[in-house]
């Protein structure tokens, strides 16, 4: 994979890819919002990586570097996002098992949203 800087725009929910000419491209992110309740989470919504730059492992970094902010912040993530569900099932060792109730919780609040996405 060639070298990204991947950041967390909090306020925009999305964790972003830039690639490594430094100029500032995204080249991929991850939509997602905080969940507040019933506790807090990380919810991933969309996976996006540009068509220029697939097949390079961009989407994987997003989503290891999603579970590994939540793990920094001491959230759990709860996926709705299919790309970060199938990675997670792949990397259990480094992606825990979202709580159901979490997941209820985060499709109820994506439903209630729907402008959001």
């Amino acid at each position: 994979m060639s070298d990204i800087e991947i950041r967390d725009d909090r306020a925009a929910g999305r964790l972003e890819a830039f690639g490594a000419d430094g100029g500032g491209e995204v080249v991929g992110h991850i939509e997602y919002f905080v969940l507040a309740s019933p506790g807090p989470a990380l919810v991933p919504v969309h996976t996006l990586v540009e068509p220029a730059h697939e097949g390079r492992g961009i989407a994987g970094s997003l989503a290891r570097e999603l579970y590994a902010l939540a793990a920094r912040e001491g959230v759990p993530v709860a996926p709705l996002c299919p790309y970060v569900v199938r990675w997670a099932a792949r990397h259990p060792e480094e992606a825990p098992a979202a709580d159901p109730e979490l997941l209820r919780a985060a499709r109820e609040w994506l439903a209630a949203h729907p402008e959001r996405f």
